[in-house]
């Protein structure tokens, strides 16, 4: 006899991490999603040389924790899976309300977006699904979820930079796979975007990302 597999909600809670006040002084907020096996905190390390007073930065948590290596002493987190994956986005949905209403970005800063590694897909779905109107958006060594399309982000203005990052020896990017995410990244913004390829591997570089937005 087959096991059922039964639904229910709860409430739950998850935490999220900010880098520098924001003020009247603060001109760009980052809303920035880490890649699989990071946690939050850590994660804004590779923001700290921008201007503090100019830039705040938010990085909401990915909830699924772990331990890393199987040592069981460092943890990371993983956005999705697989599993349920319709349903993961929907409560990260959720969770990115929550987010954004505790920190009432306010209307004088420019909202840059940026994903990294399994961040992409989170930063490319909020996006497109809570058509977050930003100034900037920016993906970094990650991959287009195939569900999304040129039409969910037709609400973007001509002042949104669209800038894709991937180095090229990156070891999760075969040649094939980096043309078929260069072919979906140019379906999905018309080939408005612009594509750096820098000399490395699958890593982040924080004199990237100092020269960014």
């Amino acid at each position: 006899m087959a096991p059922d597999e039964k639904k229910i909600s709860f409430e739950s809670s998850n935490t999220y991490s900010t880098l520098n006040k924001l003020s009247p002084k603060t001109k760009k907020v980052w809303l920035v999603f880490h890649g699989i096996g990071y946690l939050s905190r850590y994660f804004l390390k590779y923001f700290d040389q921008l201007d503090p007073e100019e830039n705040y930065i938010i990085a909401p948590q990915a909830p699924s924790k772990y331990y890393l290596n199987g040592q069981y002493k460092h943890v990371g987190a993983c956005w999705l899976t697989k599993e349920n994956t319709a349903e993961g986005i929907a409560n990260l949905m959720h969770y990115l309300d929550a987010v954004l209403a505790n920190e009432a970005i306010p209307n004088h800063c420019e909202l840059v977006v940026f994903g990294y590694s399994q961040g992409v897909s989170i930063a490319l779905r909020a996006v497109a699904l809570k058509k977050l109107k930003c100034q900037h958006l920016i993906l970094y060594a990650g991959g287009v979820p195939n569900e999304l399309t040129p039409d969910q982000f037709s609400f973007l203005d001509t002042t949104c930079t669209i800038r894709i990052i991937m180095g090229d020896q990156d070891e999760y990017l075969t040649e094939d796979r980096r043309k078929e995410e260069l072919k979906k990244i140019n379906a999905l913004f018309n080939g408005k975007a612009l594509i750096d390829i820098f000399h490395g591997r699958h890593e982040i570089k924080k004199e990237i990302i100092g020269k960014l937005p």
